[in-house]
């Protein structure tokens, strides 16, 4: 942890000492060295071999102390692979304000502040770790602020979201502070789950922790910040911060509050399935392409809290096979996510610096001209899509084995939670698949819909192989699952190193199919019929044919082709009330005839629900509360002397009692 710190002081040296010129390379490297030495030190805390750091501050309180526990190491070992590939694409791909001396000191800040709040030992040392992370992301999210005004609105949502997260944990960890007699975790730990204090604590951390991971309904920041942030930025915040988050939620349900009521594991459950659902839903019909991105964020996150939330309701009927199995599901999955994601916004961002282009209307034909970032996407959105020979498939995989053996026909809530909780896998896991075939095929295939993806260029070469590390992660422990299972269940502390126990379920997989099996047998059915495709494809060279009538197979217009909001259309209507789409056409007609028709346009417009729903209403309540206060200050001395008395009789009312 020693060299993390003394790394991100050098990385910050160099963003203000090196010239421009070579301050992407210097200053880009010093930032990947961050996220490699997160990488060793996470892995160390899960051999125990991390040691502790204790740093002295100004606060009256007390130092930072940094003892990162085997599950803390694990989500430090996934944000630092996350930040260190990151940190390498950035080197090619920032430039103007992105290249700026600001950003490149908030991006070592931002990088080993996340890589640091898992291993905090205290409450004090958390919220400290907690709050850079939240400034330096802010800081990254308003790079371009001068040029683009939704920069400007999207940081002041994700300025106000994060902080709201902050002043909530604040609250949790203060009223277990105060019941525990100590700030540390393992005071905290000693409070009695039962109690009222107990519960008041769980739900204030659990909705700060739901607030920065991004779950429904404190998820309105993802679609903003997401697309408003560079690139590299989105895929660090989107793969690795947000599962600060999750971390948070399994410090609270497995450290600080174990053993809880069975309702806790209700309410998380309950929070995981909206959110899943919402989450494709609104990614499966919008066009743009990182906000696409950022709502399937609040889809895997939801699968998370789903996760999470039946590990403690099966823990509190004591049925801990399926339990365990499910808090290993949600490991994988935030590893999972790490990996495809981190492919999907780089893949993304060398698209949009080849193209100028996030609207998938708007591009087409990418696969000719930039095949390694088609390549690295399309194995991206086949993890983001839960396939076989992906991690991702793995991870669901398991999640589905831990809720289908999880049921307990004795208990009517739980009987009822599991099966719904499969349709709510079944259901996202098909609308990804739809969602991520739209992305990719409507990005990437057909001919061009606009001239920046006529001229697009392949990125360069260090972003090429950033992309490829992170596809080859999402397919690598998709085929090899054991490994991370094992690190998965070490973790979680529910699996003997080196036993397996987390690979094979322990349990409940007896006559239960591996997830490797299933691969196995999936490629070896495709391969024949990528054999006979090839085969096809070399005796049938491709030959240009100038017919002049062709039955709709020669001269294709882009015109003539699926769109992204076209090839959505069916879902938008099916899913009206959810998503609630805004759509316009306008008939042009000929000025010689009214019968007769020029052009027709089509316009369909999405709005965040839960945002116009939900928080609209609340600011313009706010703002005639604040509009009616403005009478209370008339500039009259006497006033503003009663209002102090008041203010003071009132403190001293409340300290008397």
């Amino acid at each position: 942890m020693t060299a993390q710190v003394v790394l991100a002081a050098a990385a910050v040296a160099a963003a203000v000492l090196v010239p421009p010129r070579l301050r992407n390379v210097v200053a880009g490297t010093f930032a990947a060295a961050v996220g490699a030495s997160g990488v060793v030190t996470g892995a160390a805390a899960l051999t125990d071999h991390s040691g502790s750091l204790e740093l002295s501050t100004a606060l009256p309180l007390t130092g930072v102390a940094l003892d990162p526990t085997p599950l803390g190491g694990f989500v430090m070992l996934v944000a630092g692979a996350v930040g260190a590939v990151a940190a390498v694409f950035a080197i090619g791909y920032a430039h103007g304000p992105a290249a700026s001396r600001t950003s490149w000191v908030a991006l070592p800040a931002f990088l080993v502040s996340m890589q640091l709040v898992p291993a905090a030992a205290d409450a004090v040392s958390f919220l400290l770790m907690w709050e850079l992370m939240a400034l330096a992301s802010t800081v990254l999210v308003l790079t371009e602020h001068r040029d683009r005004e939704e920069v400007r609105s999207a940081a002041l949502w994700y300025a106000a979201m994060t902080h709201l997260s902050f002043g909530l944990l604040l609250l949790g960890f203060t009223v277990l502070a105060a019941e525990g007699g100590g700030t540390g975790f393992d005071a905290m730990s000693a409070v009695d789950p039962k109690s009222l204090q107990a519960s008041i604590a769980f739900v204030l951390l659990i909705a700060g922790f739901a607030t920065k991971a991004g779950a429904v309904p404190f998820h309105v920041w993802l679609p903003r910040a997401h697309p408003a942030a560079p690139s590299h930025v989105s895929a660090v915040m989107s793969a690795a911060m947000v599962k600060m988050g999750v971390y948070g939620a399994l410090l609270v349900a497995f450290r600080l509050l174990p053993d809880g009521p069975a309702w806790w594991g209700f309410v998380v459950v309950a929070l995981g399935a909206v959110s899943a659902t919402y989450g494709i839903l609104q990614a499966s019909v919008t066009s743009d392409l990182k906000r696409l991105l950022a709502y399937s964020t609040t889809e895997n996150i939801g699968l998370m809290f789903l996760a999470l939330g039946t590990a403690m309701l099966l823990r509190s009927h004591d049925v801990s096979a399926p339990a365990d199995a499910a808090l290993v599901a949600c490991l994988l999955l935030l590893t999972s996510h790490a990996a495809f994601k981190t492919a999907l916004f780089l893949g993304a961002g060398a698209v949009l610096h080849a193209t100028g282009e996030r609207d998938l209307d708007r591009m087409g034909g990418l696969a000719a001209r930039m095949p390694v970032t088609h390549v690295a996407f399309a194995l991206g959105a086949l993890g983001a899509a839960a396939l076989p020979l992906s991690v991702g498939f793995v991870a669901e995989w398991t999640l589905l084995q831990s809720l289908i053996h999880g049921a307990r026909p004795d208990d009517r809530l739980v009987a009822a939670m599991m099966p719904i909780s499969v349709a709510v896998v079944a259901l996202t896991a098909g609308l990804a698949l739809l969602t991520f075939v739209k992305a990719y095929g409507i990005a990437f295939l057909a001919r061009p819909r606009s001239s920046g993806a006529a001229g697009a260029r392949e990125a360069t070469p260090g972003m090429r192989a950033a992309m490829l590390v992170a596809a080859v992660a999402v397919i690598g422990l998709g085929l090899v699952p054991g490994p991370l299972a094992d690190l998965a269940g070490r973790a979680a502390g529910v699996a003997d190193p080196g036993s397996g126990a987390a690979v094979d379920l322990p349990g409940i997989a007896g006559g239960v199919l591996d997830p490797v099996a299933v691969t196995v047998v999936a490629a070896l059915l495709a391969a024949p019929v990528g054999v006979v495709t090839l085969a096809a494809a070399r005796r049938r060279r491709r030959r240009r044919v100038d017919l002049a009538w062709g039955c709709g197979g020669a001269r294709i217009s882009p015109r003539m082709q699926y769109t992204a909001t076209s090839y959505a259309e069916p879902l938008a209507r099916v899913f009206d009330d959810a998503v609630r789409p805004e759509r316009d056409v306008v008939v042009t007609h000929y000025s010689e005839s009214r019968y007769l028709v020029e052009r027709v346009q089509f316009r369909q417009r999405l709005d965040e629900v839960v945002e116009t729903r939900l928080y609209q209403p609340v600011l313009r309540a706010g703002d005639r509360v604040g509009a009616a206060a403005r009478r209370l200050q008339n500039g009259s001395i006497h006033r503003y002397l009663g209002y102090s008395f008041v203010a003071l009789v009132a403190v001293l009312v409340v300290v008397a009692l």
